[in-house]
């Protein structure tokens, strides 16, 4: 399915010029198994991108490939404009990287977890301590600091990982399924720290398979199927591309149910519930046209509502996988 998402303006070396990532025709197999069939990605600074996909669809291998992680079989691609062929260290000195499974060491405290990322980042001891404590308290983790990181919830685990990510000011994350497990508090709690990244500047690459988490969060969401993106856009773009929207008309008058059946066409009626179901795309500029069309008729609906097809409907219409649709959610 074509995306629905205009081109990118190109620099002169092919990147996009707004882009704090990019790839070109990235493929990658394992045998005769091909994880990633030839994508293409342009995720815009300052942004939250999300892919979605079933489980092998190559979700993680796109992290992986991207983070530096592994290598490409074929294709290219830019981040922050290193080129992930010939600057492997330039990336990897922009980005930050949390997985599905938490790199917390359970074995020291969540302070001291912070202090190694820190050497590891080679910062000077007394910064390192700085940052360690500021982004302890950004993720209010100051008060469990000194206990060890085994004792802490998984939002607390996962919480810490992330801060672990920030110590190096990366521009961009990747997020790999970070809410995987979490309950719903802390998958919210989760959600607002991604809110905040974001307006501070960072670009997050998310993979989740939340599709509720991908629409509350994402600027730009792909779906990836059989290595393939076999769609691209905004949540409400996707959305329509899925047949099924409706408006629904609800008469306590049966006489005004009758005459707003039989004036409008493409009418499913339910005479029981008097309500009439109309096909719609959800604009605005449709709703308001119906409204008008029963208004110059003289017929009052006593209730209007507009229902659309959501992501679910959409990740399943995509990738051929309805019968789990429940299991998903």
């Amino acid at each position: 399915m074509p995306s629905s998402v205009m081109p990118t303006p190109r620099r002169g070396d092919g990147q996009p010029a707004s882009a704090a990532v990019s790839a070109v025709g990235l493929r990658k197999s394992y045998g005769e198994k091909i994880v990633l069939g030839g994508i293409d990605l342009t995720i815009p600074a300052g942004s939250v991108f999300a892919l979605l996909g079933p489980n092998g669809a190559g979700k993680t291998t796109a992290v992986k490939i991207l983070s530096t992680l592994i290598t490409a079989d074929a294709g290219e691609a830019h981040v922050l404009g290193h080129d992930l062929g010939t600057d492997v260290q330039g990336v990897r000195a922009a980005i930050g990287v949390t997985g599905q499974f938490s790199a917390v060491d359970g074995l020291i405290t969540g302070e001291e977890n912070m202090l190694l990322m820190a050497d590891l980042h080679h910062l000077p001891k007394a910064e390192g301590r700085r940052i360690a404590a500021e982004l302890l308290g950004r993720f209010d983790l100051t008060e469990v600091a000194k206990k060890p990181a085994s004792t802490y919830s998984g939002g607390m685990k996962r919480r810490l990982d992330l801060a672990m990510t920030l110590v190096g000011s990366p521009r961009v994350i990747f997020l790999d399924e970070p809410t995987t497990g979490l309950d719903p508090r802390s998958r919210h709690n989760m959600w607002g720290i991604i809110r905040d990244l974001v307006s501070d500047g960072v670009t997050v690459f998310l993979t989740t398979q939340y599709l509720e988490e991908a629409d509350e969060l994402a600027d730009l969401i792909a779906v990836l199927n059989d290595g393939k993106i076999v769609a691209e856009g905004t949540a409400e773009e996707l959305k329509r591309l899925i047949p099924g929207g409706h408006i629904r008309l609800r008469f306590t008058d049966p006489v005004a149910y009758q005459s707003a059946a039989s004036a409008l066409r493409e009418v499913t009626g339910d005479e029981d519930a008097l309500t009439l179901q109309i096909p719609s795309d959800g604009t605005q500029r449709e709703l308001r046209s119906v409204l008008d069309w029963l208004d110059s008729l003289g017929i009052e609906a006593d209730e209007l509502t507009l229902h659309t097809p959501d992501l679910d409907d959409v990740f399943f219409a995509l990738t051929g996988n309805s019968q789990n649709k429940e299991n998903a959610r």
